[in-house]
């Protein structure tokens, strides 16, 4: 019997939008849509979200919520590290709360990297007793969770991320031209730093890479359109990939096979902190994955709701049932 779970996403960059049945061991993903909001834009300089970042978010919201409507049994939404941050984030949280007719569940640092290395888990074959870890890039934050089996053992939550890191170091975003070996090499110092805490802990044998980053850094690589379920990064993919781009200016990058265009400022940002995640955790490659955070989230949720002997089925705030929900149907 299948079992369709719908959530959607509030990250720092886009808005996302998964429904997957999640009843089989291996879930069936039914649609993957992703909208670029950058709700983040200037939160490091005013610590709020923007007028103007909030009306897209929220139409972007409007349009996810339309492309599931009617097609699950529960619908699940989260936010992870720009409301995490923002002063008004209660504001736009319950802003969208009335037009999902749920209640949006701020993930925490470590919340967020669990989720993310539960989804990651799923597409590498099954646990094979090796360590493995989970490196999600995001916009705002980066996290790491680290373990032998779908349960992390470790999670870590670095406060960097492919907007902040553009936003800090501005000449990568390219809208200036090229951008010179000094400028690069401040931001891999700047990422050294934030990325630290991955050196600690026990080391990982086997590595995924999650999030928008390391999607269009494998899309690009490849040289391909379309989206890609899972693709070999390798450190030298990774510099040989982040030299080409810098090369380039902004709407240079736009041109380039596999580049999605709302991503073309930060992605040098981005492939600077995967490819530093790999030089800590002693890495020369990790599986770039479109099984991330969002599914993680509903495979979290159906593990919860699975009936146990003599207990009820437990509910989760942020989540409904599409029956009974006038905003479901």
């Amino acid at each position: 019997m299948s079992k369709h779970y719908a959530v959607i996403s509030v990250g720092t960059n886009s808005t996302r939008a998964l429904l997957a049945d999640v009843a089989p061991a291996v879930p069936h993903v039914v649609l993957a849509r992703a909208i670029g909001t950058r709700i983040g834009e200037g939160l490091g300089e005013s610590g709020k979200l923007a007028d103007e970042p909030i009306v897209r978010t929220l139409e972007a919201i409007r349009q996810l919520q339309r492309a599931v409507r009617g097609r699950y049994v529960r619908l699940f939404a989260v936010a992870t590290s720009a409301l995490r941050r923002a002063e008004n984030g209660e504001e736009f949280l319950e802003r969208a709360r009335e037009i999902l007719g749920v209640p949006v569940r701020v993930l925490g640092g470590d919340e967020e990297a669990a989720a993310s290395y539960r989804g990651a888990v799923s597409a590498l074959g099954g646990m094979r007793g090796e360590r493995v870890g989970v490196l999600d890039v995001g916009g705002g934050s980066t996290e790491f969770a680290a373990g032998t089996t779908i349960v992390p053992e470790r999670v870590v939550s670095c406060e960097i991320g492919a907007v902040r890191l553009t936003e800090a170091i501005p000449a990568l975003a390219g809208r200036d031209g090229a951008v010179d070996a000094a400028t690069i090499e401040r931001a891999r110092q700047a990422a050294r730093q934030a990325l630290e805490p991955l050196s600690d802990g026990e080391p990982v044998e086997r590595a995924a890479f999650v999030g928008g980053s390391a999607t269009t850094a494998a899309s690009i690589a490849r040289g391909r359109k379309g989206t890609i379920a899972a693709y070999s990064l390798s450190r030298e993919d990774l510099q040989r990939e982040l030299g080409r781009l810098c090369a380039l200016s902004l709407d240079e990058r736009k041109a380039v096979t596999g580049m999605l265009s709302q991503r073309a400022d930060i992605l040098p940002a981005g492939i600077v902190v995967l490819d530093t995640a790999l030089e800590l955790l002693g890495l020369d490659a990790a599986l770039a994955t479109t099984s991330d955070l969002l599914l993680g989230v509903l495979l979290e949720q159906r593990d919860a709701a699975a009936p146990t002997a003599g207990q009820p089925r437990p509910r989760r705030a942020g989540s409904e049932s599409q029956r009974g929900n006038r905003h479901g149907q």
